[in-house]
């Protein structure tokens, strides 16, 4: 079991179910004695800067002690959709269970974020085994490799891309979670819907950061649908605390829970997809009702690669996620990372050096290689070459004492590919959300959902926002060097930087974490900090979460504004680090297992940047 080393002598409050006062065993004190608290400098306020570049926007930050249980746990991005899964978990529910109730209240009251309209990465463990659920979107079958591209073959612009329905992919999550629910459901399908159809009815108060990103968004009130919906009759974005009501998603969810995913899939909710999509008045879209009626889940062998003491899995292609993060662990173990860890709550000089020029090796790979394994094959024989331990340690030894600046792509154990790939340039943006869950019997999981930007394609339709996925492909199609790998195909699914990621002992095969997080293409970073903040330096999931921020995805090196003290960044400079300090809007969760005198604890982390939280039992 993992056990807890906190460096920061500041006893928590740590949060058990609802409060403190629901804390009643004797156990309490040596929970309360085991953990440390890391208290975080304060981060960056809500950004009115209308210029914020960021496709979600940092709203606060509220330092969190984390949350401890006995039986089981759900964290995620919402304190409303953190309900509906305990409620399920209370029931007797599996994980899965808990998820699906989850996720549909993240619907409602995270509708920015993800939802229906979108798609998913779960992996998911039983207690035996380890599966990869993919729900990732499709492009249409209409759809070609120049999408995204001008009549004169540049590259659209992002916002041309986004808005609209040129970039609608056929929605996955609801498909995925049906058929994980087939396999680990222990509750009845219509029962996981209850909590999210009592809330679309009687309302949900608007948080602040939904009204945040209501007042900061540019395009969703192009949409008469999601502008009757989101904004009162003078477009302003309803207050917070304003009962929020959608008997639109009420009406849906109810479909669905009724009659299965197909009354999403094969009814008049697919139609009504398809024509708001192909009917947008300045981007029309090509995804029709028999995309969306075709569109199949798959079930992927996960990647899973040793590090140290322990076997870490995460998600393989279309994601890039578990390939990267099992790349950057691969490198870190050629080092003392131990020997880095912070002592006073932020990283030095030395830690944020080694940790941007991994980042820089993995992220070379990751954009020229990764992308869907269904058309595109991987360099050399495949993921195993990728994450090869002696390939990751010549990958390691390119790294100095100064920064490589961009580091060159790698060649997998010498092996020449068929042909050359070209550089992606898809717009990838940080608008998702992640919860994880352990159940009572035994089963976990990590779920990454998304609808790509903040608020999607900004269309509405049945009560649900419509993702913008297909803008993760590649705007290019082909470069000097070749075709790009993640171009748009017919029925491809769009490359992912999503990052759901489980960790077990090595030697006793039990759980030990579950953690992801939202960011774009910085998940695989915010994933990696984390992990390498609870196996190698001690701390538990929410003082690893709360960590700054930072990394390379082989570009300049990024730290999150406000976290770092001027001489990291000067000494960085000095080693030739180009850097760049801005808001880095993770949305981590994570749950550990602990051992608190030999008796077994869940101990769960929700992001300071964000309004999540975790509840157990």
């Amino acid at each position: 079991m993992l056990g807890v080393h906190g460096r920061w002598p500041v006893t928590p409050l740590l949060l058990f179910g609802e409060s403190m006062t629901t804390l009643k065993m004797p156990a309490c004190a040596a929970v309360l004695a085991a953990l440390a608290s890391f208290t975080a400098p304060a981060g960056p306020a809500f950004a009115q800067d209308a210029a914020q570049r960021a496709p979600e926007i940092a709203t606060g930050y509220t330092e969190k002690a984390g949350w401890a249980a006995r039986k089981y746990m759900v964290a995620a991005a919402n304190p409303l959709a953190v309900e509906a899964g305990y409620e399920i978990l209370k029931k007797g529910g599996s994980a899965i269970d808990a998820a699906i109730a989850t996720q549909m209240v993240l619907t409602l009251v995270e509708p920015q974020s993800s939802g229906i309209g979108g798609g998913a990465f779960l992996v998911h463990y039983d207690g035996r085994k380890t599966q990869a659920f993919d729900g990732r979107e499709t492009a249409p079958l209409a759809a070609d490799e120049h999408l995204f591209e001008k009549p004169d073959g540049t590259p659209l612009s992002r916002t041309a891309g986004i808005v609209g329905g040129r970039s609608v992919g056929a929605p996955g999550v609801l498909r995925m979670l049906e058929l994980a629910h087939k396999q680990h459901g222990k509750l009845p399908w219509k029962t996981l819907f209850a909590p999210a159809i009592r809330l679309s009815e009687r309302g949900f108060p608007v948080s602040e950061r939904l009204n945040g990103m209501l007042m900061w968004d540019a395009h969703l009130r192009k949409d008469p649908v999601a502008a009757g919906y989101f904004y009162d009759k003078e477009g302003q974005p309803w207050p917070v605390g304003h009962l929020l009501k959608n008997p639109a998603l009420a009406k849906t969810l109810r479909e669905i829970a009724a009659k299965g995913a197909d009354a999403f899939y094969k009814g008049h909710i697919a139609r009504d997809i398809a024509n708001k999509v192909k009917s947008h008045p300045t981007n029309p879209g090509l995804l029709t009702a028999k995309d969306i009626a075709d569109y199949r889940p798959k079930v992927r062998e996960p990647v899973c690669s040793d590090y140290r003491v322990y076997t870490v899995c995460g998600m393989p292609p279309p994601s890039s996620g578990g390939i990267a993060v099992a790349q950057m662990l691969g490198m870190f173990e050629t080092r003392d990372m131990r020997a880095l860890a912070p002592t006073n709550g932020v990283p030095g000089p030395d830690a944020v050096h080694l940790f941007s020029e991994v980042g820089r090796l993995a992220y070379a790979d990751r954009n020229r290689y990764a992308a869907d394994t269904d058309f595109v094959p991987l360099p050399g024989r495949g993921l195993p070459a990728l994450i090869d331990k002696d390939y990751l340690a010549r990958r390691a030894a390119l790294i100095g004492e100064r920064s490589m600046g961009e580091a060159p792509a790698g060649n997998p154990l010498g092996l020449e590919m068929a042909w050359n790939w070209g550089r992606d340039n898809a717009i990838e943006t940080p608008s998702t959300s992640h919860l994880v869950v352990v159940d009572g019997h035994g089963a976990g999981l990590s779920m990454t959902t998304t609808v790509e930007d903040a608020f999607g394609s900004r269309q509405m339709v049945d009560g649900f926002i419509l993702n913008n996925q297909l803008t993760d492909f590649s705007f290019s199609s082909r470069d000097k060097d070749g075709p790009v790998a993640n171009r748009v195909q017919p029925g491809k699914r769009p490359r992912s930087a999503m990052s759901p990621t489980i960790v077990f002992d090595k030697q006793t095969g039990k759980l030990v974490l579950a953690v992801g997080s939202p960011g774009g293409p910085a998940i695989i970073n915010y994933v990696a900090k984390t992990l390498v903040g609870t196996l190698d330096w001690g701390l538990n999931m929410q003082q690893a979460i709360a960590l700054p921020n930072f990394g390379s995805r082989n570009g300049p090196t990024e730290l999150e504004a406000g976290r770092f003290p001027q001489s990291t960044v000067d000494a960085l400079k000095v080693r030739g680090h180009k850097v760049q300090q801005t808001e880095q809007n993770s949305g981590l969760h994570g749950i550990m297992r602990m051992s608190i005198h030999g008796e077994p604890w869940w101990f769960g982390g929700a992001d300071p940047r964000r309004e999540g939280i975790a509840k157990g039992d």
